[in-house]
């Protein structure tokens, strides 16, 4: 399966810094940037600089900045990055047992893995745990929801690894082998039983084997988009297990080849 190579440590810390720099001077007036501009000058000029070059005013002014807000070095921010990915491994961070049902269904979806999630699913719960986990996250969902979404994975620093757009699944098309597909009846808004139909099949070509579905029903609700025995239908020669609880969380595993 492609995959995307692994980020850095050293590569996040560098975003990290690049992001609160800029952040800074979008954030203060024209004139104090004009300041701190004169004062990269006046150091430069005293450094003896052969030649300024705009190149080496904008580094100046980023590391009289990166001073000004008291950024911490990067031995101090890895040593806080390693503490909050930990932590961010574990299901209880998210509010998820061990013996969820997600976290007990996705045991074996390596880091890298693609990860599709569409509808509302558990408050991002579940898609922020993949995340976590390492997983590029692709999520559909309403346009109203989009924004939540990535402002959730930013807040958890967690933007790189989750994608969110509001275009529905029946205009999406495969880019890579998928690990693992969650969705709820709400991604099937609109859409006619063939429509639904096709939808589901692409889903299940772009899964890679051994890959796993999770779909959540409501079992009691007969106005559902898709219910329990349409599910079993369309997962035939799939391994199948309904999950029971306030809702039905339909199971099911691609078979190796």
């Amino acid at each position: 399966m492609p995959q995307r190579p692994s980020r850095s440590l050293k590569y996040e810390y560098e975003l990290y810094v690049e992001r609160e720099i800029e952040n800074y001077k979008e954030s203060v007036p024209r004139s104090v940037l004009l300041s701190i501009g004169d004062e990269a000058v006046r150091a430069l000029a005293d450094e003896q600089q052969f030649a300024l070059t705009e190149l080496l005013l904008c580094d100046e002014v980023d590391r009289i900045i990166f001073k000004r807000l008291r950024l911490p070095s990067y031995t101090t921010w890895r040593k806080r990055r390693i503490r909050l990915i930990e932590e961010l491994r574990r299901p209880e961070h998210w509010g998820l047992s061990p013996d969820d049902f997600v976290v007990r269904a996705v045991q074996r979806v390596s880091a890298e893995s693609r990860v599709l999630v569409a509808g509302v699913w558990d408050e991002n719960r579940a898609l922020l745990y993949l995340a976590a986990q390492g997983c590029d996250v692709t999520a559909f969902a309403n346009a109203d929801d989009v924004q939540r979404v990535l402002d959730a994975a930013e807040a958890a620093g967690l933007a790189e690894r989750v994608r969110a757009t509001s275009n529905g699944l029946g205009t999406w098309t495969p880019e890579a082998p998928l690990s693992a597909v969650m969705y709820t009846p709400a991604a099937f808004a609109g859409l006619g039983a063939a429509e639904r139909a096709r939808v589901i099949e692409v889903l299940q070509c772009a899964t890679a084997d051994g890959g796993v579905h999770l779909v959540q029903t409501i079992a009691a609700s007969k106005r559902a988009p898709v219910s329990l025995d349409e599910l079993r239908r369309r997962y035939e020669g799939w391994d199948v297990t309904v999950e029971e609880g306030g809702s039905s969380t339909f199971v099911a595993r691609k078979a190796l080849a």
